[in-house]
């Protein structure tokens, strides 16, 4: 490994630690939520024998209290009782520690972060909606987080922010793991991703910093809805003549990296022929390229525009960007999708690391259990999907990313502005 792809390995790990050491480090002191559900009970059996006094409590904490985090002030303020969007402490915690929340099988979020693992690697996105269909729907939290928008809206806007954190968890390590692997692969364009990722970091700290605590569940899901089914609607029109002579370059690489990938499975030689990628000039205005023996040029100011736009999207939404970022490189910067999924990847990662940041020093609450479980079945997945790429071709890929935009868009578009519901979302 050369010395330029050693210093892109430490950056992502170097990213990566202080990513999950500022996350612990900000959940040590928080209040269990078990403790503020306990803490709740036992000002409202004292409100019944004396409200007054119960009411001078709440207004006036014991000197020298630890403040309670903002997941215990919202359980203590939502209502209880067995009625829908209201707390059943008569029932087992759990999500983040609430009574009555939904808890997941541990075997099901394993199963299902090795498959957000394998798509996000596989195609450099989709990881942070799967990630997001995961916590939404298949674990149950969306319709619950849901439930407490008239009854308890605070609570309802933790969990949610809660969700696109846990979201970010999955996509950034996918994003370190697959970054690392297609570095080595000599698939990754370090400046084209040194470019986006700076633009992904101003984006994803400018959205968590405008957005965390103020959105509600339903609001979220809507809008998580619309930006994928845009995302499908653009990818349907690449596919059209029109937008493919658009694509010339891009094809050309495509067809001469499965040309040297089919020559190595029939045991062909491979000389003469241009394997790989290098570099050819590196500068603030200009960056060309050679990949497979096709030229490419690009402006770095593009991508790094390109880069905090897509990032503030991403963030607000709590995916990855991937599903943004591959469309972009795609169609903008003319790059295959070989090229694009670990380009995209790194430029993820940083954003992940910004956003996760940011949102914890706002006090989001995390489920680390539950993390810890699905962290182990990302790297599984993530780990397996460079290897499988390359044996399924782009237009293939494409193909998956249109199905899934279109059913996962028009299903939260639906559930989260008109309350309609359809199977699977």
């Amino acid at each position: 490994m050369n010395r330029r792809s050693l210093i892109a390995c430490a950056i992502a790990a170097l990213s990566l630690c202080v990513w999950l050491g500022v996350a612990v480090a900000q959940q040590a002191p928080a209040t269990p939520a078990a403790d503020a559900v306990k803490a709740a009970a036992a000002v409202a059996g004292d409100a019944a024998k004396t409200v007054d006094a119960a009411a001078a409590a709440a207004a006036k904490p014991a000197e020298g209290a630890p403040k309670k985090s903002k997941l215990a002030a919202a359980i203590e303020k939502a209502p209880r009782g067995t009625e829908p969007g209201q707390i059943d402490e008569s029932k087992p915690a759990g999500f983040l520690g609430i009574p009555g929340a939904p808890s997941v099988n541990p075997i099901l979020a394993f199963a299902w972060a090795v498959w957000v693992g394998w798509i996000f690697s596989t195609v450099g996105a989709f990881g942070g909606v799967m990630a997001g269909v995961g916590h939404m729907s298949v674990f149950g939290f969306g319709s619950y987080a849901g439930g407490l928008k008239k009854t308890a809206p605070d609570l309802g806007k933790v969990i949610t922010d809660s969700i696109k954190a846990s979201n970010q968890f999955l996509v950034g390590t996918s994003a370190a793991i697959s970054s690392f692997n297609y570095l080595k692969m000599g698939r990754l364009v370090l400046p084209l991703a040194i470019s986006l990722g700076l633009g992904s970091l101003i984006g994803a700290w400018g959205a968590q910093e405008l957005s965390a605590g103020k959105l509600d569940f339903k609001s979220y899901q809507g809008y998580f809805g619309l930006f994928v089914l845009v995302l499908g609607g653009w990818l349907l029109y690449e596919t059209t003549p029109g937008a493919q002579t658009k694509k010339k370059t891009a094809k050309e690489a495509a067809r001469a990296f499965e040309e040297v990938v089919r020559k190595q499975k029939c045991g062909e030689s491979l000389e003469g022929c241009h394997i790989g990628l290098s570099i050819q000039k590196f500068t603030l205005s200009t960056c060309e390229f050679n990949f497979y023996g096709v030229p490419f040029k690009f402006n770095p100011l593009l991508p790094f525009l390109g880069g905090v736009v897509i990032s503030a999207a991403a963030a607000f939404l709590g995916v990855g960007g991937g599903f943004l970022l591959v469309p972009f490189l795609t169609s903008v910067t003319q790059l295959p999708m070989y090229l694009a999924a670990g380009t995209s990847a790194l430029a993820v990662l940083v954003g992940m690391v910004t956003s996760i940041i940011t949102l914890m020093t706002k006090g989001t609450p995390i489920e680390w259990t539950l993390i810890g479980t699905e962290l182990v079945g990302i790297t599984l997945g993530s780990v397996v999907g460079p290897m499988t790429s390359k044996y399924l071709s782009d237009s293939l890929m494409k193909r998956i990313f249109i199905v899934l935009s279109f059913y996962i868009g028009v299903g939260y578009l639906l559930a989260g502005f008109f309350s309609i519901k359809i199977p699977g979302v």
